[in-house]
């Protein structure tokens, strides 16, 4: 399961470490996708499979807009030997990464946001509305 919260600096190359936490859930090779509210999914090779599976398993009407956001933008990313992998520079446009990241965790997959991006979700983010999407999935 990943887990936790990070924060990293991306390198002059667009390189940023796997934080050592999610290294073994995230594996040497991954896929790095556009996310949503501007981040980046970061999804395991086994994760990515059922995240394509469940994709492919449903009706093109429903499913095309979301294959075409998360196939056209996703490419396999690897670590080097000092753990770090670099972030395409269309991505980091897309989610307006520079320089300081967080690199968060979200069960299934990782996320990694710019600081300034994360910070602003966070702050927007109230525990009435974490409440109410409880509810609606029955917790």
């Amino acid at each position: 399961m990943l887990i936790g919260e990070y924060q990293y600096t991306l390198d002059a190359k667009g390189r940023v470490m796997v934080p050592v936490k999610l290294r073994d859930d995230l594996g040497g090779e991954f896929i790095l996708a556009k996310g949503l509210d501007g981040c980046l999914f970061v999804y395991p090779m086994e994760g990515w499979k059922k995240l394509e599976e469940r994709i492919r398993d449903t009706s093109m009407v429903e499913s095309r807009a979301i294959a075409r956001f998360l196939f056209a933008s996703a490419c396999q990313a690897e670590t080097d030997k000092q753990g770090r992998f670099l972030i395409p520079q269309n991505l980091r446009d897309y989610a307006g990464l520079d320089k300081d990241v967080e690199i968060i965790g979200a069960s299934v997959r990782a996320e990694i946001w710019s600081r300034e991006r994360w910070e602003q979700s966070c702050a927007q983010l109230t525990s009435e509305q974490v409440e109410q999407a409880m509810e609606k999935l029955g917790f």
